[in-house]
This record gives structure tokens, sequence and C-alpha cells, in this order.
């Protein structure tokens, strides 16, 4: 009867009122015609009307406006709150006009009018209370009036106490009814707000998550599933509407976890779990789900058929697919990446292949790769490998499997093939097909690739050996100008293992003082004196002996000493250089990998310091191999090195990468020309003589020194000093020396230099020993050929006197044929002969079968 928020509370008070307007037009009829018929009774028999008329009217108004705020719209627009008072106030009215009516029954005439009359009202009465029942305020209301109306209308006594103490008991019955109906609804509306949320729950999982739930009846068919696999269903090919469960859904046997079926639990009513099930129809499309299910039993423990509940697995087993892929497959290429490439090769080796299978192993380096990416950029190096990829698939076919170890390197596992013609012509035609053009962002590249080669078992019966095995032979591809293919060979792992020692002697030699420097001397051209030294490391290891600074030099760059073994260099010479006049300077070769060292300028700063020399001493010589990577950096080494005040020499020209462009950007004091250009240049027709030349006329226009490398005979010191050479380096003028023999042939010839090489220079020569004929003067002999060289030869056997030098002869020296040359010297039975034009050496592979040639 007051106002509340509470949406419940207000909900069942509206469905009381309605449950009472629902009777009330049969209690409305009751009063009506007990009212009519009392009043008419009445009539007939001439008593009085007054009172009667007035109650009839009273009660039927009573009951009319009870209907209307039962009943009409008006009324029902107000709260509950607001019709209950007064419908209870009607009540009252209703409960005091009806006991006044009864009260009028022993007016009527007749017995049986005052019978009916009496029925027709206590009938009223039973009916209204029946109709204002579930209302209990108005209950309340009308039962405490027809209580307290019995005094009035019987007066007091027995009665009226009778009908107070019934009232008293309705009303705490009516209180207690309240109490338990309030109990009701607050668990009804708990249970309504639980049966809600769980609908919302369910409706919000099966419309936006991935999961949905299922049940079948008795016979296995379904009677429910979420609405959206049931269109997913539908739309594949199946309504699941009606259908068995085992018509809709199968096992996936791919899935170990499920080794039992559908039909299997459902005939034996038991649950299962996280079933991975496909449609059990024939569809097009790829669809997974995992469903769990139990049976349902009724309170009687009657079986009433299956529910359960399912997940979508199609997302998480393309997820999983996709995550397999890129476990194993090369995600730039999609070749087989090198996980899976390893799997493949350990399934090719396993024993369970049998115990004479062969498997071949590519691996493959592609070459020039580097300055595609260094000048395109590594978006084309992509593409690059993209399309030799496709062009690796399509050479390879279904001979093996192809794949990307990382990088530019790829590997190739062909199983069960070990012949070694087939194998080769497959490599050729891999160098082939990437030896053609490509075309990326309109360019041509052209690239190449060299391939190593391993066979199993010969070459290795395990992945790891395998590998290794095929990594040496493309090592010796690479070695051998790449471009080509190579088979393993045992001394390939015996030089990897000898390369191996030597790294590992390498690292103990520096600090076991197993280094020393020679000095090789640099000379003036104009005055022949010496005016700086060489520094040449040499390494006397304690078993082998010396040790060639071309064997352990790569090893100690590829090993990543050439650093430490560099600095030690740098600093041994500035200190024994020190000990020098202070005109003589000192020269250091500094490696790329030293080079590009940021910390190199520090080094050399520190290493000037502890020694004392001057800056300008120190001279620095490298090669052109510090130029493959010309960048900004380059350019700020340059600068920085000169800023300290040292000098630049560019070693080995003309044998590298060499570019005018490296002396116009680079501030170089000096140029060595490589020994390849001084051996042969005295000899005529060769050309060299005119590089040289070039070379000192570039230098000279540069500003810059020139230095000829390798001189060795002293006629060749005049040749250089013609061509215009600022400076000679080489054994003309001695073998390279310790520092203590330097501070001597310093100070004994102070600073001059002596040669000590041959006076003339020789051609190279071959020694040949067979027997030819010699034509002087007409006559014809014998002679035994000693050795030959492109410019002469000498002949023994012969009894020249001294008279005869100077003689012109022919001599035999390809068959019948016979060549015009002078008698130069003769010695104890022996005899120089000068041949008149150079003689082909290349035409000795025409002698007759009697010649044996040695190479010396």
């Amino acid at each position: 009867m007051t106002a509340s928020d509470d949406d419940t509370l207000r909900d069942s008070s509206n469905a009381r009122l309605a449950e009472a307007a629902a009777l009330w037009p049969v209690v409305l009829a009751v009063l009506l015609l007990g009212s009519i018929a009392i009043t008419g009774a009445l009539a007939i028999w001439h008593e009085p009307l007054g009172p009667a008329a007035l109650l009839g009217i009273a009660m039927s108004g009573a009951g009319i406006a009870t209907w209307a705020l039962l009943s009409l719209p008006a009324a029902l627009s107000l709260a509950p709150h607001q019709r209950i008072p007064v419908l209870a106030g009607l009540a009252a009215v209703l409960a005091i006009t009806l006991s006044l009516q009864l009260d009028l029954s022993p007016d009527l005439p007749s017995g049986s009018l005052r019978v009916a009359a009496f029925v027709l009202g206590f009938g009223a009465i039973i009916l209204a209370a029946i109709a204002l029942h579930p209302v209990r305020a108005a209950s309340l209301a009308f039962a405490v009036s027809l209580a307290l109306m019995v005094p009035v209308t019987a007066g007091l006594g027995m009665a009226a106490i009778a009908a107070v103490l019934l009232a008293a008991l309705l009303v705490i019955g009516v209180f207690r009814i309240a109490v338990r109906d309030h109990e009701q609804l607050a668990a009804r509306e708990a249970q309504e707000h639980e049966r809600q949320l769980a609908t919302r729950l369910v409706r919000e999982y099966e419309s936006h998550g991935t999961g949905w739930f299922w049940q079948t009846d008795r016979a296995g068919c379904l009677n429910y599933v979420s609405a959206k696999v049931a269109q997913e269903l539908t739309a594949l090919g199946m309504a699941p509407s009606g259908r068995r469960l085992v018509d809709i859904f199968r096992v996936d046997s791919s899935m170990a976890d499920t080794e039992r079926t559908l039909t299997f639990h459902l005939s034996a009513r038991t649950s299962f779990s996280d079933y991975s099930v496909r449609p059990a129809f024939d569809t097009g499309a790829d669809r997974w789900w995992s469903i769990s299910g139990r049976p349902m039993l009724d309170d009687l423990g009657r079986f009433q058929g299956f529910i359960g509940f399912g997940s979508d697995l199609t997302e998480k087993r393309r997820s999983e697919a996709e995550i397999t892929r890129l476990a194993l497959f090369d995600s730039l290429t999609g070749l087989a990446n090198r996980q899976r490439l390893r799997l493949s090769l350990d399934q090719a080796l396993s024993p369970a292949q049998g115990p004479n299978t062969t498997t071949a192993l590519f691996l493959l380096d592609l070459d020039r790769f580097k300055a595609v990416n260094d000048t395109l950029g590594h978006q084309c190096g992509d593409e690059l490998l993209k399309q030799v990829a496709q062009r690796l698939q399509r050479t390879v076919g279904d001979a093996g499997l192809v794949g990307r170890l990382g990088g530019d390197e790829f590997q190739v596992v062909l199983p069960r093939e070990g012949n070694r013609e087939r194998l080769g012509t497959l490599a050729q035609l891999i160098i082939n097909a990437l030896s053609q053009p490509f075309f990326i962002a309109g360019s041509s590249l052209s690239i190449g690739c060299s391939i190593g080669i391993a066979i199993a078992p010969e070459h290795g019966q395990d992945s790891e050996t395998l590998i290794r095995n095929a990594d040496l032979a493309l090592y010796a591809a690479k070695a051998d100008g790449r471009g080509v293919s190579r088979f393993f060979r045992d001394e390939m792992l015996a030089g990897a293992q000898k390369r191996k020692r030597l790294e590992d002697d390498l690292r103990r030699a520096l600090g076991e003082d197993e280094f020393h420097l020679v000095y090789q001397p640099v000379v003036s051209t104009s005055d022949q004196r010496i005016v700086g030294y060489e520094a040449l490391l040499r390494w006397e290891h304690p078993t082998r002996g010396a040790v060639s600074p071309a064997d352990f030099v790569p090893v100690a760059e590829e090993c990543g000493m050439i650093e430490a073994i560099g600095e030690w260099v740098l600093r041994t010479a500035c200190a024994e250089a020190a000990n020098w006049p202070a005109d003589v300077r000192i020269a250091v070769n500094v490696s790329p990998i030293q080079f590009a060292n940021p910390a190199l300028p520090a080094i050399v700063t520190s290493a000037i310091a502890s020694s004392g020399i001057a800056p300008n001493r120190l001279e620095l010589e490298i090669t052109e191999s510090v130029f493959v990577n010309d960048d900004a950096s380059s350019n700020q080494m340059f600068k920085t090195l000169k800023g300290i005040g040292v000098r630049l020499a560019l070693d080995d020209f003309g044998t590298g990468y060499s570019s005018l462009g490296y002396l116009r950007k680079a501030p170089f004091d000096k140029i060595k020309i490589d020994q390849s250009f001084v051996r042969g240049a005295i000899q005529a027709g060769n050309r060299n003589a005119a590089i040289i030349k070039a070379i000192v006329s570039l230098a000279n226009t540069l500003g810059m020194e020139t230095t000829a490398e390798g001189v060795e005979q002293q006629d060749e010191i005049k040749l250089i000093s013609e061509l215009g050479c600022s400076h000679i380096q080489g054994f003309v003028y001695g073998r390279p020396a310790r520092a203590e023999d330097v501070r001597a042939q310093l100070a004994s010839g102070q600073g001059s230099a002596t040669p000590v090489g041959h006076r003339f220079s020789r051609a190279n020569r071959s020694t040949v020993l067979r027997s030819a004929r010699l034509e002087i003067g007409g006559e014809f002999g014998e002679v035994r050929i000693r050795n030959l060289s492109a410019t002469g030869v000498m002949i023994d056997g012969v009894d020249f006197t001294d008279e005869a030098v100077g003689a012109e002869v022919r001599i035999e020296l390809v068959e019948n044929e016979l060549f015009p040359a002078t008698i130069r010297w003769i010695s104890e039975g022996r005899a120089g002969l000068e041949f008149t034009r150079h003689f082909d050496m290349e035409r000795l592979s025409q002698a007759p079968s009697r010649v044996v040639r040695r190479v010396s």
C-alpha cells in the first residue's frame, strides 16, 4: 500500500489486482441480483422500501466502483499503491452494506423468501471474499468490516465476541500469508534474475563467442542447436533440427585423443569431452568443432537424451597450420626453412630407409648478391631471393627438397640419389639457371652461385657430418673462382682441420712471443740511399718452423685475431724505428679489418706516443680492398689518420679494385706498384714497362711518390729509374733483416744501399734433357740441351774453343726446324746460346717423345 521502486513487487501487486478483476464481474452480478430481489420482494409485500432501496443502491454502487477500479483503463494506469487503498475502502463499504442487507432478511414476509435472501446475501459475502482474497489489504478490510458489523446487527454478546476473535485470527493468518508471499516473491525474483542472467549470458556466448550448445532427445536426434551453428550447418547443406547427431558430426580420425566414436557414447549413454569433429556429410568447406556431452536424467533417473556444448576449432586449426608453416617454411621465399630441411635430411638418412640408401646434399651460395643489396637496397634483394627460389624449384623439380637456410644460402636435399654424373649435371643446370639475368624494378641483374656437394653415406652418415662436408665443398667451389660445383674430398676436411690447428696455434703464438718482425729496405732511385723500411711479420713455430704469412694471415683475418696482431706489429715497429736515424721511415701494413675499426686512429696515436717517433716517419700501407665498401666512414678514417700526421701508401696498386676515383678521394702520399708489373718489364715486347710508366705519370701529376715492389735483378734498377719511379723495394737490395741487422746496416753504410741481386735478368727457364742437332759453319753435330728459355739455351757435349764465342749457329729445338742463335759463352764442355728471336715455349709440346721436360 506504499510506493515502491521494486519492479517485481509492483508486477506482483498488479498481478493480484488482475486476478481479483477476473472474478469481480461474477460478484457484481450477484450483488445486483440480490439487491433487486430483496427490494422487489419487499415491494410486492408492501413492506417499507426505503432502507432496502438505499442499501441496494449503496451495495451496487460499491460493487460497480470496485469493478471500475479493477478493470477500467483509467484506473489501470494508476500505480498499485494508489489502487489498493481505494479497493480496501470499497471492500469495507461492501462488507458493511452486505451485513446490513443480510440483516433485512428476517423482514421478508415469507419463510422461503427469508431463506433465499439469506442465501443470496451470504453467497455474495463468500464470492466477494474469494474475489478480494488475492489483494490482502482489501481482503482484511472486508473481513474486519464484517466482524465489526456483527455487534451492530446482532448486539453485544457471544456472537460479537466470536466475530471479533475470528477477525483477529484472520488478520494473523493473512499477515503470515503475506510474509510467505513476500518470501516466495523474493525467491522467485532471485530465480528469475538468475534465469534472465543465464539466458543473457548464453545468448551473448552463442552470438559473439566461439561456443555453442546442443541437445538431443532419447533417440539421439537434435532438438536444439545454437542458432549460429544451425545456420552454418544449413548453409553447408544439412539442416540439423531433427537430425541424428551422428548424421551431422563425425569424429576427426586424425586426432589421437578421440579414439571412440560418437555412436559408441550415444549407445552406451556415457559422457565424452573435447572430441574434435567435422561435418559427417559431404561439403567442400574445411570446418572443425570441439564438442562435449553428457546424458540427461529426470528426477526419477530416466534417460532423457544428451546435452552438451561445443566450440569452433576452425580458426585454431588454421592458426596451428599457419604456425606449422611458419615453423617449417621460409617466410620470404616459401621454401623449406632450416628446421624442415634438417628434418627431411634426418629422415632421408634414417636407418629405416635401408642400409644402402644414398642421399645427396647441395649447399648453394649466391655470388655477387651482397652487391645487389648494397647498390639497390634490401627490397630488391628480397625480390631477387624470391625469383632465385622460383628458379631453384623449377630446376630441381620433384628430385629433391629445396630450402633456404638464411641470407643468400640455399640447400637442396636429394633422397635416394648418389650418382655423381647426374648430380653434377643437376648442379650445372642450377648454376646455368641462376646465371641468367634477373629483371627487378626495371634493372637487369646478373649473379651466379657456387655449389658444394656431399653424398651419404660416402661423405657422412649423419646430418651434422654431411652438412659440414658439403660446406667444405662449397668453400672449395668459392676458392676455385665461384660459379662452379665441387664434390667433397677427404683432403678438404684435412685442410679445414689444418686451418683449425693453425688457428689454435695462432692464438697461442701472440702470448708465447713467437712472432718477430723483419724489415725490407726502401731505396731512393735518385741517390741509392735507404729512406725507410717496411715491417714484415714472421712466425717461428716451435715445431713447424717458419710459417709463411700467406698461410697464417688469412686465418688470422677469419678468426678475428688480425686486429690484435696488427696492433702488436704497429707498436713493435714504431718502438724499433725509434732507434733509427730520424730521416728513416717505417712502413706498416694495415688490413681492411683494422681499417674498419673506429679505434684505429687512437691505436696509431698511442703507438707513436709510446715510441716517441715523429708521426711523419710512420707510413701506413693500405690495400685497395678497403674501398670495396666505400662510404663516408672510409673518408672519415682517411681524414682522421692524415690529421694525426702519418703518411698513407696505397699498396699493391693495380691488382685489386683499382679505380682512379680512389686516388682522387683518398689522401695518399705514395703508390706502391705491385711486383707483378715489375717482373718481366725488362723483357722485350712486355707491356709492363708501359703500365709502370703510366702509373708513375699519374702519381707525379697527383704529387705522390711511387715505389716499385719486387725488384730482384740489378738491371731492373736502371729500368725502374728510367721509368721515373722514386723508390725501389725488393731482394735486389737484400733479404728482409732483423732490427739489429737494420741498425748495423744503417750505421755501417751511412744509409746507402748496395745491390746484391743478379746483374742481369733472365727469362724463366725449363730444364730439358734431350739431344738436338747443332749447325755451325755448315757442319752438323749432336749436342745435349740442359735448359731452355724464350731467349736462349744451355747445351753440353761440345768442344768449342774460346774463339767460338760470338759465332752464329742454328739449333734444332723442334723436330726438323732449326732456330738461329749466337754463342755467348763457353765453359767446361758447355755453351750458352742466345736466340736471334724469342722462342715460343709452348712449342715444346710438339717435341719428339724422347724429350723429358721438367719445369724449374
